[in-house]
């Protein structure tokens, strides 16, 4: 009997329904990568004692090296180079990590009537993320809330003109705030954390990727509340984070992305706001940094600890970084009803010990969340309420600045003055010294509110913004 010719189409039949049935399990897999919150680049095949995505380390696992966070895209808005400008600020708290600019640039000390000019400004993403400076180019980690990225923007220093971004896809809720870190400049390196915890390094130059590391995938890490603000830190071209979880800290390879060491973390502290600071007691180079559980040292050598306490902890959120003072004094402060501690760090025999020196209440000294300055042998910064205080070394208030509040904007030195920001974007010039408040010059300089994030000085120029809007000003005597 011969085959009807129906029976004959079947076989054709059959295949075309599994090419259209593996078409479309391809096509809903990739759509379900294509609204993953993280969509990581390929990875080497991970072994059996290799966290997986998300999860933290087994102990004594090795992670893999330069786990990548998304696949992000650049864009070179201008091939030319910026205009030369001096100044340098390549940094959270600048060069030398203490907020107060080694420049000699004369500075005004009064402004007259439309001073200090604004030279440049720009919309932002919501956030407090500071800008970092060197070679004539600005440095700002923004989030674009429309294209659900995190966003590296370069500009000129001269006119705020875009030179090039590179941004990945991150998405980020509204949560006072996104973007809250200061890029950090080394040489060839521009390294950035961003809100969800995830660290870029591109050339500084161009914007070309060099590699990234999602943190939360690698090492576990519980991305703080209101989003990470640890800035990150490059010592000896290798980047410095603090990813808590399975991982202490670590210090990566600013050329490879390789994991050059890890601390161990036995206590299991977690990531805070607050950021690594160096230091160095008896000859030896440390990285001090406020967790979750209390206050650490890590040799900067291997990365081993050499010392750590819980005398200090802020329950909910440590936002201010450790304050070095030097002969091993470190002070600690925080918001929250937390007050003030002056800790030394001492070698002793093959070791290191770590004593309070003294605790203070929360209406003597503390901060909520900007870093003090040591300058001259005293320290200054602003204290729950609002009043800037200038304390010497022995935890004792010389002056405040009475009904003159700052809320949490920042603060920091230039020139022998203090340059103090409040939360609507009035910048106040007062004299830094132990003989008084003295207000010198006030102008409004951002016209919004939350003027909080980190202050940049170079060659004259002020670098300042508030949750939705970044301005360059004069403040230089030209």
């Amino acid at each position: 009997m011969k085959p009807s010719s129906f029976a004959k189409a079947i076989p054709g039949i059959i295949l075309a329904l599994c090419v259209f049935s593996l078409a479309y399990w391809f096509s809903s897999s990739r759509q379900a990568e294509d609204v993953s919150e993280r969509v990581p680049q390929p990875v080497p095949p991970q072994s059996a004692n290799q966290p997986q995505a998300g999860q933290p380390a087994a102990p004594g696992a090795q992670p893999t090296p330069g786990t990548a966070a998304p696949a992000g895209t650049s864009l070179t808005a201008s091939g030319a180079e910026p205009p030369a400008l001096p100044g340098y600020w390549p940094r959270f708290r600048g060069p030398g990590l203490d907020n107060i600019s080694p420049e000699t640039t004369p500075l005004l000390a009064k402004w007259a009537a439309g001073q200090p000019r604004i030279l440049w400004s720009l919309d932002m993403g919501e956030g407090y993320a500071g800008a970092a400076v060197a070679n004539s180019r600005v440095y700002v980690l923004d989030y674009d809330r429309a294209g659900q990225a995190d966003v590296l923007k370069c500009l000129a220093l001269a006119d705020g003109r875009e030179l090039w971004r590179y941004s990945y896809p991150v998405s980020i809720k509204r949560n006072h705030g996104m973007s809250r870190t200061v890029p950090v400049v080394a040489g060839n390196y521009v390294v950035t954390l961003g809100p969800k915890c995830h660290v870029l390094c591109a050339d500084a130059k161009t914007g070309k990727l060099f590699w990234t590391i999602d943190l939360v995938r690698q090492f576990g890490t519980v991305v703080p509340e209101w989003y990470a603000g640890q800035c990150p830190l490059i010592e000896n071209d290798k980047a410095i984070i603090a990813p808590g979880a399975s991982a202490l800290m670590i210090a990566v390879d600013c050329a490879t992305g390789k994991i050059v060491w890890q601390t161990p973390n036995p206590d299991g502290w977690a990531m805070t706001h607050s950021s690594i600071m160096p230091m160095t007691v008896g000859g030896k180079r440390m990285y001090v940094y406020c967790a979750s559980g209390g206050v650490v040292g890590v040799d900067a050598h291997d990365g081993k600890i050499l010392w750590k306490t819980d005398a200090w902890k802020v329950k909910i959120a440590n936002i201010p970084s450790p304050l070095v003072i030097g002969d091993g004094r470190v002070l600690l402060t925080g918001g929250y009803n937390t007050g003030a501690m002056m800790i030394r760090v001492i070698k002793s025999g093959g070791g290191f010990n770590v004593e309070t020196l003294y605790s203070l209440k929360p209406e003597v000294f503390s901060s909520d969340q900007q870093t003090p300055i040591y300058y001259k042998g005293y320290i200054y910064g602003v204290r729950p309420g609002g009043q800037l205080v200038c304390m010497d070394l022995n935890g004792k208030p010389v002056w405040d600045s009475g009904t003159a509040r700052f809320g949490l904007g920042p603060y920091m030195i230039a020139g022998g003055m203090i340059y103090a920001m409040n939360d609507t974007g009035a910048l106040t010039l007062a004299a830094a010294g132990p003989s008084g408040y003295r207000q010198l010059a006030q102008a409004r300089i951002l016209n919004g509110h939350d003027s909080w994030g980190p202050m940049a000085m170079v060659g004259g120029r002020l670098i300042a913004r508030d949750l939705t809007r970044m301005v360059c000003v004069d403040v230089g005597r030209r």
